[in-house]
């Protein structure tokens, strides 16, 4: 492992020199290019200087121990060597960790899909308010929302809304987000008092680039109708709204949130390329060998990952055994909780697969 960051931290001293050549900074692109790679590399650097410096401080403590010393000095030395040592042993840690492989997808943009699932009306209205939480959880990161399509029911909730959440590293944060959310409340609908359980589907896919998925038109069918609104009345007098099916895959994309049929033609493509984009990642995923797998990293559509109980005011995460007894700030946007400890059992798993090669 010191030998990878040694040529790190020698390839960082190169882009020093390269960043100052005369040819390199008249070439903006390039110029750019390089200041990208040693900012991406500087803080594993700065460690890695540190580490030198307290290995370097610990022998020399150590070897004035080994010579000829009053005990009172040897005592303070005594001291200063397992300071420097656990110093040394924390140094180490940070490394490994920065050594990690990153996701090249977590500083995306991302499409999520929300979609009631069992429950009728209750879990329209529980996919509206998973809704709020993640549009105050973008809020909270200073995130926009945009919302590219939804399917609203007459009391407030939505059969399916997708939305896009753009801002500088969304994806690595609402990627844990994916699978089954499940709501046990009384429905505002129940009479009685009973206590219902209700579910809704999260999907969090990272926005695709067109270069990498390629979409050749004569693998599209595209409808154009005019939009509705609840019931499904009309809602536009002119075929704006735009269902998109990709032949090859029989994925449907429909888009009517918009005025403009150009608009929702866009958007419906953007959907459908996460969707390809998704689609291929997770077959490059069941590829890989099966013991070296984060399931905590990967939210499976069909798996419960969190309960959320009203009358017990707690959320629950599955996956990591967590549970917050703040119901109502989790609402509120207050994910955080949650997301850092599945981020911390993630790179868990990475330090164990690294560990065994």
């Amino acid at each position: 492992m010191l030998e990878k960051v040694a040529a790190i931290a020698a390839r960082y001293e190169e882009l020093n020199h390269l960043l100052a050549d005369p040819e390199v900074i008249s070439n903006p692109e390039r110029l750019r290019e390089l200041a990208q790679e040693q900012a991406d590399i500087a803080e594993i650097v700065e460690v890695y200087r540190r580490y030198q410096a307290t290995v370097h401080d610990l022998e020399e403590t150590e070897e004035m121990l080994a010579g000829p010393i009053e005990e009172e000095m040897a005592e303070l030395a005594r001291e200063e060597v397992e300071r420097l040592r656990a110093r040394r042993d924390e140094l180490l840690e940070q490394m490994k960790k920065l050594l990690l492989p990153t996701d090249p997808r977590d500083q995306r943009n991302v499409i999520v899909e929300i979609r009631a699932g069992a429950g009728g009306d209750e879990a329209a209205l529980w996919a509206a308010d998973l809704f709020r939480m993640y549009s105050r959880y973008a809020e909270n990161h200073g995130w926009r929302i945009q919302v590219l399509n939804s399917s609203p029911t007459g009391i407030g909730g939505f059969k399916e809304i997708i939305f896009q959440v753009i801002g500088r590293g969304a994806y690595s944060r609402l990627k844990y987000e994916s699978g089954v959310h499940r709501v046990q409340r009384v429905p505002a609908t129940e009479a009685a008092g009973r206590i219902h359980t209700s579910t809704a589907t999260v999907a969090v896919l990272p926005e695709a680039q067109e270069v990498e998925v390629e979409i050749r038109p004569e693998d599209l069918h595209i409808d154009v109708y005019r939009s509705s609104g609840h019931g499904g009345q009309s809602v536009n007098t002119t075929d704006s709204a735009v269902r998109i099916t990709h032949l090859p895959t029989g994925i449907v994309v429909a888009c009517q949130d918009e005025r403009s049929q150009l608009q929702n033609k866009a958007r419906a493509l953007s959907i459908l390329r996460a969707r390809l984009f998704d689609m291929e990642q997770r077959k490059q995923w069941e590829e890989l060998d099966q013991a070296r797998r984060s399931q905590v990293g990967w939210g499976e559509r069909s798996e419960k990952i969190r309960t959320y109980n009203f009358p017990q005011n707690r959320a629950t995460d599955h996956r990591i055994g967590l549970t917050s007894y703040r119901l109502e700030d989790v609402l509120a946007g207050g994910l955080d909780e949650f997301i850092e400890e599945l981020a911390t059992s993630e790179q868990a798993e990475k330090l164990r697969a690294l560990g065994e090669e």
